[in-house]
Formats: C-alpha cells, sequence, structure tokens
C-alpha cells in the first residue's frame, strides 16, 4: 500500500512575510499603492481630521485608500468584506501593512469623502489603464463605470490569438453551413424511394441543386451514369 507524506490543515504556521515583496511590480496592486504614496495629492483627505494635539491616531487616509480602491477593483464594496479582506488576504495585508480597519471606520471615510474617493479612483484607473494593467476588465464605483478602451477578446499572446482565430473561423464555418442547409430545406422536397413500401433516401445538397436548376439537365446527369455504370461492370 502506498504511504504519503503526512499533512494536517488544522495547524498554525509562523511565515515570515515582507509585504513589500508582496506588491510585485507590473501589478494593479503595485501601481496603486505607488501613486497614492508617492504622486496624487491626499491633502482633501487630512483635512477633516483635528487631533494634531489631541484625541487617539487615526488611520493614515493612504492606507484607506489603498484598501478601498483595491476592493473595488475586485469587485468588493461592503466595509465588512473589506475588514475581513485586510484579515485574511496577503495582498490586503500588504496594502494596510497589516492593520485592519473597523468596517465603521471603512464606512465612515467612504461616506464622508465619496466625490473625492470617486475622483481619485478615476485617476489611478487612467495611469493603471495607460500602463496596460488593469485586464480590460470593467471598474465600478455606484454608478460610475469606466471600461478599458480595447475589448478583453482581441487582447493576448500570439498562442491565444490565434486560437481566437481558429474559434471565430469555426463559427464562421458553422454559421455558413447551417444557412446553407436552411436554405436547401426551405427549397427542396425529400427525395422517396420506387416501390410500394417507398422510404425516403438520402438527399445530397449539392446534387439536389444541380437537380433544381435545371432538370433537363439533371436527367442527362442521371443517363450519363447509367452508362459509366454499365460499362463498370465489362472492366476489369
Amino acid at each position: 500500500m502506498a504511504r504519503f507524506r503526512h499533512y494536517d490543515y488544522n495547524q498554525t504556521s509562523m511565515v515570515v512575510i515582507n509585504y513589500q515583496d508582496q506588491l510585485q511590480l507590473g501589478t494593479f496592486e503595485h501601481a496603486l499603492h505607488y501613486l497614492i504614496s508617492e504622486k496624487l495629492n491626499l491633502s482633501a483627505f487630512h483635512q477633516p481630521y483635528k487631533n494634531d494635539r489631541e484625541g487617539r491616531p487615526a488611520y493614515d487616509p493612504a492606507i484607506l485608500l489603498k484598501i478601498i480602491l483595491f476592493a473595488y477593483s475586485k469587485g468588493i464594496t461592503s466595509s465588512r468584506e473589506i475588514q475581513w479582506c485586510c484579515e485574511t488576504n496577503i495582498i490586503f495585508k500588504a496594502l494596510s501593512c497589516d492593520t485592519v480597519p473597523h468596517f465603521t471606520t471603512i464606512a465612515h471615510f467612504v461616506s464622508s469623502q465619496p466625490q473625492s474617493i470617486e475622483d481619485l479612483f478615476a485617476q489611478v484607473l487612467l495611469v493603471c489603464d495607460q500602463q496596460g494593467l488593469l485586464g480590460h476588465e470593467l471598474f465600478a464605483i455606484d454608478g460610475c463605470k469606466m471600461r478599458a478602451n480595447d475589448a478583453k477578446e482581441w487582447s493576448g499572446t500570439f498562442k491565444e490569438l490565434d486560437r481566437d482565430i481558429r474559434k471565430a473561423k469555426t463559427i464562421l464555418t458553422l454559421d455558413k453551413a447551417a444557412k446553407k442547409i436552411d436554405h436547401f430545406l426551405q427549397q427542396n422536397q425529400p427525395r422517396m424511394g420506387q416501390g410500394k413500401r417507398s422510404k425516403e433516401i438520402k438527399s445530397n445538397i449539392t446534387e439536389n441543386q444541380f437537380r433544381s436548376r435545371d432538370p433537363k439537365f439533371a436527367h442527362q446527369k442521371e443517363k450519363y451514369g447509367k452508362q459509366i455504370y454499365s460499362h463498370r461492370m465489362s472492366v476489369v
């Protein structure tokens, strides 16, 4: 009997992770992290805070924006689900720097400045689209929808595009054949054999087309064929 290495899903493991390393170059999450940290003006998000002298420290708006906008890019809009992602998903952990904002904090942040967040999201998407990082998917926030210029079905590796071409040709061929058969059925009647118990015999689309075009010519196709068939009997 075969033996296998023991494994147990019900165990805890200490894993050393560098969060910066999780934000790989050339990915949407890295671009989002870089743009919010280094390029975009977040002063509008800083103004509401009045805790410079008293009150407890707040979550940096940059952290909240990163996890919220990344969640939006994945179709996640629930503040509770965003909090859960920060607890369980490594990319969310990297973007939040291993902090877990409470869902009420996330909900309040979004509801307090919805237009500013939407405008910032649009800027991020435009830049990422120019860099080809969106994957040509549909992004939406509330009623605002933004789509990349290039359709997904027209993008891919040479192998993928070649497969798409063959698929398109196959579909076109099937469509053409279906139209040809449909036209034949509408223009012709079933061919019946001779005898008391006549049964329908197989029709050939090409042959029947010749028959329907010129009955006289079709009869001469039949006469010549009989001569060839009878001659075949005497040929070694």
